[in-house]
């Protein structure tokens, strides 16, 4: 770095996806300031991939234990809450940084500590925490990596609640005696598996018909199913109406009823952290989303040098799509600076096709919830000429062998005209590592013609992929 604070590449945003651009620029021969203002690592690191694993595996662990004959008659007494906790510590280092920081000196990248903001064109003034104001140039390219925060309703008394979001219900360090999750999607159904497996009371009130409404929808009732048997009340068509705190929380449901709890989360989705960033220097609106092409670059800026990856683009809110994105991004910028050639066809590597075509997540539930790709409702509404293809998981001999009454479902969507794969969903224990072969499937476009070559190890619970390529058949 010269003494006037100029680089080849500024990167906003230190979690994920901006170690993976920085890193890939880099490589690719870029000189480059990361800016962050919390801890490098970001919101996956501390507050929701790791720690939210880290809460839910040990549950898990003990329900698979107790659904074996011959180790369900050894598991006495429960668990123990305060060890989760203290082992959720040491996977976010404590929150702390120092790793992740001397992870970024090792491979050349400078660690700018502060709250960066875009001051027009390739220009970032970052504000540190002592109060010192630094200008940093870019030769190249800007890169905005800042991701989301909790978007929470404007609901009367909410501000002075002090309720749960996603950051607080994977940090806490006491389980509450009641806990009330407002929400059905993947953040509460997670943290509803996670509390409720720690020995908290859980009611989740969801303004909707089903859980995980993005999904197939099978795969939401088969986890309510189970969160019901597990004792969590889960209550549909319920709207909060305010929040109060009295000592305890209480809920107003709308409907002239209440809910009183000791903590409460709201799991109401997220906004793109993007409210104080200085957008506004570069034409576009402070607080909303930063709409970019295929190789990352902002649509609504000119002079092709601002970029934004990860969830601030809102192409697919998921931390290993930020790194995805990040990757190919990072590299893409290095090859504008240095003039070389883009490849630009669909799977190319300068553009990120999967945030359109195959994007895999897994909900940590129990059941398990797997899928990638398009749902069928997705597939019809885009016009494509689509069959679902379902079977049932426990009647799958790898499945009955993991655990005695196996309940899960799988479903794959059939493009009939070129009998390709284009979604795959799985829902039962232990089906999150069944999700990268159907990655691997969706993005490659693998005829079914040629699956039926890829055979399944007996008696493993991918034998499902035989099973769903007979059920086409007939």
């Amino acid at each position: 770095m010269g003494a006037s604070g100029e680089f080849d590449l500024v990167v906003v945003g230190g979690g994920p996806t901006g170690e993976n651009l920085a890193d890939r620029a880099k490589a690719g021969g870029l000189s480059v300031a990361l800016v962050e203002h919390q801890l490098v690592g970001g919101e996956c690191s501390y507050w929701a991939c790791v720690p939210s694993k880290a809460l839910l595996r040990p549950p898990a662990a003990l329900r698979e234990a107790r659904r074996l004959p011959g180790a369900g008659e050894s598991v006495r007494g429960a668990i123990d809450a305060e060890a989760v906790l203290r082992r959720r510590d040491s996977f976010v280092g404590d929150w702390k940084d120092d790793g992740q920081a001397d992870w970024l000196a090792s491979v050349g990248i400078e660690l700018v500590r502060g709250h960066g903001r875009l001051d027009g064109e390739r220009r970032v003034v970052v504000e540190g925490r002592d109060g010192e104001r630094r200008v940093l140039t870019a030769r190249h390219a800007v890169a905005v990596c800042t991701g989301t925060t909790a978007a929470l309703p404007p609901l009367p008394g909410l501000g002075a609640a002090g309720v749960w979001t996603s950051r607080e219900a994977t940090s806490a360090h006491e389980v509450p005696g009641r806990l009330a999750v407002v929400g059905g999607g993947v953040v509460a159904v997670e943290m509803a598996t996670a509390w409720a497996g720690l020995g908290s009371r859980v009611t989740v009130l969801v303004r909707g018909a089903g859980l995980l409404p993005r999904m197939e929808p099978f795969a939401g009732e088969l986890v309510a199913e189970a969160l019901a048997d597990a004792g969590v009340d889960v209550r549909f068509g319920v709207s909060v109406g305010g929040v109060e705190r009295a000592g305890e929380l209480v809920l107003d449901l709308g409907d002239g009823g209440e809910l009183r709890s000791d903590e409460v989360l709201f799991a109401t989705g997220r906004r793109p952290a993007t409210g104080d960033l200085g957008l506004e220097s570069v034409g576009l609106e402070p607080g909303g989303w930063i709409e970019v092409d295929d190789t990352g670059l902002a649509t609504g800026v000119p002079g092709g040098w601002l970029y934004a990856a990860g969830d601030v683009n809102h192409r697919a809110l998921l931390t290993h799509q930020g790194k995805y994105q990040g990757r190919i991004f990072g590299a893409v910028i290095a090859d504008r600076a240095a003039g070389r050639e883009l490849d630009l066809a669909p799977w190319g590597r300068s553009v990120a096709t999967a945030d359109l075509a195959a994007v895999p997540q897994v909900v940590f539930a129990d059941p398990e919830v797997a899928a990638v790709g398009l749902t069928l409702a997705e597939a019809e509404a885009a016009g494509r000429r689509v069959r679902a293809v379902d079977y049932d998981l426990g009647n799958v001999a790898g499945a009955g062998l993991h655990a005695d009454g196996y309940r899960g479902r799988a479903r794959a969507v059939v493009d009939l005209d070129r009998e390709i794969l284009l979604g795959v969903t799985f829902v039962g224990p232990g089906v999150a590592e069944l999700l990268h072969s159907a990655t691997v499937a969706v993005t490659a476009e693998v005829p079914l013609a040629r699956l039926w070559h890829a055979v399944p190890a007996f008696p493993t619970i991918s034998e499902v992929w035989l099973r769903l390529l007979e059920t086409y058949r007939g």
